[in-house]
Protein backbone atom coordinates (compact mmCIF):
# COMPACT_ATOMS: atom_id res chain seq x y z
CA UNK A 1 0.00 0.00 0.00
CA UNK A 2 1.23 3.41 -0.54
CA UNK A 3 0.09 7.34 0.42
CA UNK A 4 -0.56 10.26 -1.30
CA UNK A 5 0.22 13.33 0.90
CA UNK A 6 -0.87 16.76 0.01
CA UNK A 7 2.79 18.67 1.02
CA UNK A 8 1.58 22.09 -0.34
CA UNK A 9 -2.04 22.65 -1.66
CA UNK A 10 -1.73 25.32 -4.85
CA UNK A 11 -3.58 28.49 -5.56
CA UNK A 12 -3.81 31.25 -8.36
CA UNK A 13 -5.59 33.97 -7.95
CA UNK A 14 -5.63 37.02 -10.30
CA UNK A 15 -4.43 40.48 -8.82
CA UNK A 16 -5.12 42.68 -11.92
CA UNK A 17 -4.86 42.84 -15.58
CA UNK A 18 -1.86 40.90 -16.43
CA UNK A 19 -0.85 39.94 -12.88
CA UNK A 20 -1.46 36.41 -11.24
CA UNK A 21 -0.13 35.39 -7.51
CA UNK A 22 -0.26 31.45 -7.99
CA UNK A 23 1.88 28.39 -6.52
CA UNK A 24 1.22 24.63 -7.49
CA UNK A 25 -0.07 21.92 -5.41
CA UNK A 26 2.86 20.03 -3.90
CA UNK A 27 2.14 16.02 -3.52
CA UNK A 28 4.31 13.65 -1.80
CA UNK A 29 4.07 9.75 -2.81
CA UNK A 30 5.32 6.94 -0.28
CA UNK A 31 5.16 3.91 -2.10
CA UNK A 32 8.27 1.03 -2.56
CA UNK A 33 9.93 4.42 -4.33
CA UNK A 34 9.63 7.96 -2.34
CA UNK A 35 8.29 10.43 -5.27
CA UNK A 36 7.74 14.34 -5.49
CA UNK A 37 5.54 15.66 -7.77
CA UNK A 38 5.83 19.60 -8.32
CA UNK A 39 8.59 21.18 -6.83
CA UNK A 40 6.49 24.74 -6.50
CA UNK A 41 8.76 28.21 -7.03
CA UNK A 42 12.32 28.57 -6.14
CA UNK A 43 11.44 30.80 -3.06
CA UNK A 44 9.78 27.47 -1.26
CA UNK A 45 12.68 25.73 -0.99
CA UNK A 46 12.93 25.58 2.80
CA UNK A 47 9.12 24.75 3.10
CA UNK A 48 9.27 21.88 0.85
CA UNK A 49 12.96 20.46 3.00
CA UNK A 50 10.28 20.95 6.59
CA UNK A 51 7.76 19.67 4.49
CA UNK A 52 9.33 16.34 3.91
CA UNK A 53 10.87 16.18 7.11
CA UNK A 54 7.52 16.17 9.22
CA UNK A 55 7.57 13.03 7.12
CA UNK A 56 10.62 11.53 7.83
CA UNK A 57 11.82 12.29 4.14
CA UNK A 58 15.74 14.59 3.54
CA UNK A 59 15.87 15.06 -0.21
CA UNK A 60 18.31 12.53 -0.43
CA UNK A 61 15.93 9.79 0.12
CA UNK A 62 14.01 10.97 -2.46
CA UNK A 63 13.33 8.45 -5.87
CA UNK A 64 11.64 10.52 -8.49
CA UNK A 65 11.03 13.72 -9.19
CA UNK A 66 7.81 14.31 -11.09
CA UNK A 67 6.69 18.03 -12.93
CA UNK A 68 3.84 17.64 -14.37
CA UNK A 69 5.14 20.06 -16.98
CA UNK A 70 8.02 23.19 -17.21
CA UNK A 71 6.14 26.28 -15.70
CA UNK A 72 8.03 27.94 -13.26
CA UNK A 73 5.87 27.37 -10.37
CA UNK A 74 6.50 23.67 -10.66
CA UNK A 75 10.13 23.38 -11.29
CA UNK A 76 11.30 25.92 -8.51
CA UNK A 77 13.46 23.18 -6.28
CA UNK A 78 13.88 20.35 -8.45
CA UNK A 79 18.06 20.41 -7.56
CA UNK A 80 17.23 19.93 -4.23
CA UNK A 81 16.77 16.56 -5.67
CA UNK A 82 20.03 15.47 -6.92
CA UNK A 83 19.66 11.36 -6.08
CA UNK A 84 16.40 11.24 -7.89
CA UNK A 85 15.76 10.54 -11.47
CA UNK A 86 13.79 13.86 -12.84
CA UNK A 87 10.31 13.55 -15.23
CA UNK A 88 10.05 17.01 -16.43
CA UNK A 89 6.79 16.77 -18.58
CA UNK A 90 7.85 13.85 -20.98
CA UNK A 91 11.15 14.80 -20.64
CA UNK A 92 13.48 11.78 -18.36
CA UNK A 93 16.92 12.41 -17.09
CA UNK A 94 19.26 11.43 -14.28
CA UNK A 95 22.37 14.02 -14.59
CA UNK A 96 23.60 14.63 -18.05
CA UNK A 97 21.81 11.37 -19.27
CA UNK A 98 18.23 11.45 -21.17
CA UNK A 99 16.26 9.00 -21.73
CA UNK A 100 13.99 7.92 -24.35
CA UNK A 101 10.79 7.02 -23.06
CA UNK A 102 7.43 6.41 -25.12
CA UNK A 103 5.06 8.35 -22.97
CA UNK A 104 2.41 8.60 -25.82
CA UNK A 105 1.53 5.36 -26.20
CA UNK A 106 3.48 3.51 -23.06
CA UNK A 107 3.87 5.93 -20.23
CA UNK A 108 6.36 5.13 -17.90
CA UNK A 109 6.07 3.10 -14.79
CA UNK A 110 7.89 4.15 -11.98
CA UNK A 111 7.18 1.38 -9.94
CA UNK A 112 4.20 -1.32 -9.30
CA UNK A 113 2.25 1.11 -7.73
CA UNK A 114 3.02 4.19 -9.59
CA UNK A 115 2.53 5.13 -13.82
CA UNK A 116 3.62 8.34 -15.41
CA UNK A 117 1.24 9.44 -18.85
CA UNK A 118 0.99 11.69 -20.96
CA UNK A 119 -2.37 14.26 -21.19
CA UNK A 120 -1.56 17.12 -23.16
CA UNK A 121 -3.43 20.19 -22.82
CA UNK A 122 -2.66 23.02 -20.56
CA UNK A 123 0.86 22.57 -22.83
CA UNK A 124 2.23 19.72 -25.18
CA UNK A 125 4.14 17.67 -22.99
CA UNK A 126 1.96 17.88 -19.56
CA UNK A 127 2.31 14.74 -17.72
CA UNK A 128 -0.11 12.96 -14.89
CA UNK A 129 0.58 10.45 -12.43
CA UNK A 130 -1.27 8.01 -11.44
CA UNK A 131 -1.05 5.71 -8.00
CA UNK A 132 -3.11 2.89 -7.55
CA UNK A 133 -3.30 2.03 -3.80
CA UNK A 134 -5.80 0.73 -1.05
CA UNK A 135 -8.53 2.64 0.48
CA UNK A 136 -10.96 0.73 3.28
CA UNK A 137 -10.08 -2.10 1.34
CA UNK A 138 -11.43 -0.90 -1.92
CA UNK A 139 -8.61 -0.09 -5.25
CA UNK A 140 -8.44 3.70 -5.47
CA UNK A 141 -7.10 5.88 -8.15
CA UNK A 142 -5.19 9.10 -7.27
CA UNK A 143 -4.45 11.23 -10.36
CA UNK A 144 -1.97 14.35 -9.65
CA UNK A 145 -2.74 16.11 -12.95
CA UNK A 146 -0.74 19.50 -12.84
CA UNK A 147 -2.85 21.77 -14.19
CA UNK A 148 -4.74 19.65 -16.79
CA UNK A 149 -6.96 20.38 -13.77
CA UNK A 150 -6.58 23.84 -12.40
CA UNK A 151 -8.86 23.76 -9.71
CA UNK A 152 -12.15 21.70 -8.80
CA UNK A 153 -13.72 25.32 -9.60
CA UNK A 154 -13.08 25.00 -13.23
CA UNK A 155 -15.44 21.94 -13.57
CA UNK A 156 -18.65 24.16 -13.23
CA UNK A 157 -16.53 27.19 -14.83
CA UNK A 158 -14.69 25.69 -17.59
CA UNK A 159 -13.27 28.90 -18.72
CA UNK A 160 -10.67 28.85 -15.53
CA UNK A 161 -9.10 26.37 -17.62
CA UNK A 162 -9.56 27.57 -21.18
CA UNK A 163 -8.20 30.93 -20.42
CA UNK A 164 -4.89 29.30 -18.40
CA UNK A 165 -3.91 27.14 -21.33
CA UNK A 166 -2.93 26.65 -24.96
CA UNK A 167 -5.76 27.75 -27.07
CA UNK A 168 -4.81 25.26 -30.06
CA UNK A 169 -4.67 22.69 -27.78
CA UNK A 170 -8.53 23.24 -26.14
CA UNK A 171 -9.68 19.92 -27.71
CA UNK A 172 -7.05 17.88 -26.62
CA UNK A 173 -7.00 18.74 -23.24
CA UNK A 174 -11.03 18.36 -22.54
CA UNK A 175 -10.59 14.65 -24.19
CA UNK A 176 -7.71 14.27 -21.51
CA UNK A 177 -9.73 15.99 -18.85
CA UNK A 178 -12.37 13.15 -19.72
CA UNK A 179 -9.80 10.22 -19.83
CA UNK A 180 -8.21 10.85 -16.36
CA UNK A 181 -11.87 11.60 -14.73
CA UNK A 182 -12.95 8.23 -16.03
CA UNK A 183 -10.37 6.28 -14.20
CA UNK A 184 -9.48 8.64 -10.91
CA UNK A 185 -11.42 8.22 -7.54
CA UNK A 186 -9.63 11.53 -6.36
CA UNK A 187 -7.71 14.21 -8.33
CA UNK A 188 -4.82 16.68 -7.41
CA UNK A 189 -5.26 19.57 -9.31
CA UNK A 190 -2.49 21.84 -10.19
CA UNK A 191 -3.98 24.71 -7.70
CA UNK A 192 -6.42 23.65 -5.75
CA UNK A 193 -6.99 21.42 -2.89
CA UNK A 194 -7.48 17.43 -4.03
CA UNK A 195 -11.07 16.52 -4.63
CA UNK A 196 -13.11 13.54 -4.80
CA UNK A 197 -14.24 12.53 -8.28
CA UNK A 198 -18.40 11.62 -8.28
CA UNK A 199 -20.55 10.66 -10.93
CA UNK A 200 -21.91 13.91 -11.48
CA UNK A 201 -18.08 15.60 -11.83
CA UNK A 202 -17.77 12.30 -14.41
CA UNK A 203 -20.75 13.19 -16.41
CA UNK A 204 -20.14 17.03 -16.08
CA UNK A 205 -16.36 16.87 -17.63
CA UNK A 206 -17.72 14.29 -20.66
CA UNK A 207 -20.48 16.84 -21.67
CA UNK A 208 -17.45 19.06 -22.02
CA UNK A 209 -15.15 17.51 -24.35
CA UNK A 210 -15.36 19.62 -27.33
CA UNK A 211 -16.16 18.21 -31.30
Amino acid sequence: MCEVIVLFNGFSTKLEDRIMKANCTCTLIKASKNIIVDTMTAWDRQKIIQALAEHNIIPDEIDYVVCTHSHADHIGNNNLFVNAEHIIGTCVHRGELFFDINFKNEGYKICPEVKVIATPGHTLDDVTVLVETTICGKPTCFAITGDLFEKEEDILNPSIWKELGTVELQKTQSQMRCNIIDVANFIVPGHGPMFAVTDNIRRTIKNQVLA
